[in-house]
């Protein structure tokens, strides 16, 4: 248990390590930010770093594993699918065969889900990887094929060629020379289109081989060439150069043109760094020069050219390789007439060849044993012969199972296409009698919106008319006020001061005998009187100045308004009129649609906005009336919200009136309703 924890302690370590490490790279630091990176790039950091060979294995797994568990953490997008694609392939790279196929398994049901053609055709193409890996070809090919088809659908012209490229190998590898042929060139015309000039190298170097094969060395020759013609365009490209210049010479070898297959060999050679730079190549070419020779009847070093290469392919373990040699070293020991050493030779070569299942040079290897060892001749050429039916058997079975596959893969695409075409059409009824459904609910709805108009405009109206009764009620009780206002008036002037007065006078009149304190007393209420005939004559004009009943009737109600909202909402109002307004004479109808404006401004604040202060004031601007009502309530984003039928309705009162009017808000701040009409 310690020893794990120590483990996961030393990753994250490195983790951190690796993140200094690579700020301390970039040229260009933001000072000024300390921002820690983002979840995307230690995702990428550590698929990075899983390619970095100066890690354990153990090490760059436990980054794939973090990077992996990172995207998966939270939904998966396209992006991320495609992304443990990646990650599963590169935990196939590094030998992890099991995390592979679970990661695999996974990724591919997401990306089925998301219905992402690109992410399921890479992840079919990470199983043929595998199936080709371990030699299942059957299997790699079913894949390869699956994945071209995701591929060629979603328009991936690369992907779809290198998959078709893969098919092509697979069947070249069973001899399935024509069928091969065809899928690279297809490959090729996907290539030209995207000008992949290195693909393109690939696929004509190839084809010359399937040329070789069936012993076309004119044609493969031109392929060879053709393929010379796109090296040109690939940089750093001397190693397949060099590459290209043995698979020529190999050619013109098998063709029997000696002299010109040395020139080749030779012009390899002639770069002296060679051997350093890539000896298995090294070894490849003086081995072919060696063969040449020998085939030309000229033995000058040959002995010590396929001793040297057989050396260096023993020591990098190439078993192939290592193969040929000992093939060709049995020729040479044979054409030295030293039989004893060729047929050691020989069957070593035929041994390896049977252990590494390698059936085109356990073939040779019997036919030349047959040819050295004449008395067990009659067991070799019969186990050829043996050997070489079944190998046909197999190569024609496994043929057979390639098109089955294209053939079950093609119904399977028909099916799809079938489905596809089944499934428009059931979406194009649905849709038909969703849309046949839609109109009657609209038509309907239609009509009861057309009624709840009707309910609604009488019901305005309706309104409308309590409204004005309202204000004719409320002015008949005002000139009562003032009609009462001056009878009390007239009573208190013509009346009581008037008596008031005489009993002064009558008072003061009188002569009060007595001490000097009582008559000062007399007098300081004789001047009490006085005082009050004062104050009862103040207020008998005040009574009897003249009020403006409509001024006052417009305001008490919108006042009363105010007052009884703000107890139901619990907010304080500012009311202010501006003196220059002239109320009796304007339209009852402005009134109207000035009151039920406010009542709607005051409902929508108590429901949403929760303001707790209100201003609501009217003013004269340009001849117009101006009303503004604004509150510190809750606000909103009016170009983000919907109106709602409240303000609506304010707009179409202030729109039938020939006004303008407008809204102002923002979260958190507030709201400001204005509304200019004319007068």
């Amino acid at each position: 248990m310690k020893i794990n924890y120590l483990y996961r302690f030393f990753c994250i370590l490195l983790f951190f390590w690796g993140m200094f490490l690579q700020s301390c790279d970039k040229k260009e630091i933001n000072t000024d930010s300390n921002e820690l990176l983002t979840i995307n790039d230690s995702i990428d950091f550590w698929i990075k770093a899983s390619e970095n060979r100066t890690y354990e294995l153990n090490v760059r797994k436990q980054f794939l594993v973090m990077s992996y568990q990172a995207i998966t953490t939270s939904s998966v997008d396209t992006f991320g699918v495609r992304r443990l694609s990646e990650i599963a392939y590169k935990n196939f790279k590094l030998g992890d065969t099991l995390l592979f196929k679970k990661q695999n398994v996974e990724a591919l049901s997401i990306a089925e889900n998301l219905k992402d053609s690109m992410a399921i055709g890479d992840l079919y193409w990470n199983y043929a990887s595998y199936y080709n890996k371990v030699e299942v070809f059957d299997s790699a090919y079913y894949h390869f094929n699956l994945a071209n088809t995701y591929f060629d659908r979603s328009g991936h012209l690369f992907e779809a060629a290198k998959t078709q490229y893969g098919m092509a190998f697979i069947k070249g590898r069973f001899k399935d020379y024509s069928g091969s042929e065809v899928l690279t060139f297809k490959a090729i015309d996907k290539f030209k289109k995207i000008e992949n000039y290195k693909s393109l190298f690939s696929c004509y170097n190839y084809l010359a081989q399937l040329q070789n094969d069936i012993q076309e060395y004119d044609r493969a020759l031109f392929y060879y060439n053709k393929s010379l013609e796109y090296l040109k365009k690939i940089e750093k490209s001397k190693s397949l150069y060099m590459a290209s210049l043995n698979n020529i010479g190999v050619t013109h070898l098998k063709k029997g043109n000696y002299p010109k297959a040395l020139s080749y060999f030779d012009k390899i050679l002639k770069n002296d760094s060679l051997k350093l730079q890539n000896i298995n190549h090294y070894a490849r070419v003086i081995d072919n020069k060696a063969y040449c020779k020998l085939l030309m009847n000229d033995t000058i070093n040959v002995h010590s050219y396929l001793k040297e290469s057989l050396q260096i392919r023993d020591s990098l373990n190439y078993k192939s390789g290592i193969i040929i040699c000992k093939i060709h070293l049995s020729k040479y020991y044979a054409f030295a007439q030293d039989t004893s050493k060729a047929i050691i030779y020989a069957r070593e070569a035929n041994d390896l060849a049977k252990i590494n299942k390698n059936g085109r040079d356990y073939l040779e290897s019997l036919l030349l044993l047959a040819e050295l060892d004449t008395k067990s001749s009659q067991n070799y050429l019969e186990k050829h012969i043996k050997f070489s039916d079944s190998l046909q058997t197999v190569e024609r079975r496994i043929q057979n199972k390639f098109t089955r596959i294209a053939y079950e893969t093609d119904e399977y695409i028909e099916e799809n296409k079938r489905l596809s075409q089944q499934k428009i059409w059931i979406i194009l009824i649905s849709l038909g009698l969703l849309a046949i459904l839609m109109l009657l609910y609209f038509v309907n709805s239609q009509k009861l919106i057309n009624k709840t108009l009707v309910l609604e405009n009488e019901q305005q109206k309706a309104n409308e008319q309590v409204y004005l009764i309202t204000l004719k009620q409320q002015e008949k009780l005002e000139k009562e006020k003032v009609k009462e206002r001056n009878r009390i008036s007239e009573e208190l002037h013509d009346g009581i001061l008037g008596k008031l007065f005489g009993t002064r006078v009558g008072l003061g009149f009188l002569e009060i005998k007595g001490n000097k304190e009582t008559q000062e007393q007399h007098n300081k209420f004789l001047e009490e009187l006085q005082t009050i005939e004062k104050e009862i004559r103040e207020v008998s004009h005040r009574l009897n100045t003249n009020f403006d009943s409509s001024q006052i009737n417009f305001k008490t109600i919108i006042h009363q308004l105010l007052v009884s909202k703000s107890k139901i909402g619990d907010f304080e109002f500012e009311l202010t009129f501006n003196s220059d307004i002239n109320w009796q004479k304007m339209s009852e109808i402005v009134k109207v649609n000035l009151y039920r404006i406010i009542q709607e401004a005051l409902q929508n604040i108590i429901k949403y906005a929760q303001a707790k202060n209100i201003d609501v004031t009217f003013s004269i601007h340009e001849g117009d009336l101006l009303m503004k009502i604004s509150d510190n309530g809750k606000g909103f984003n009016v170009n983000r919200r919907k109106k709602g039928i409240g303000l609506k309705n304010m707009k179409t009162r202030v729109e039938k009136l020939n006004g303008e009017f407008r809204i102002n808000s923002q979260p958190y701040i507030g709201t400001l309703i204005e509304t200019q009409i004319p007068i």
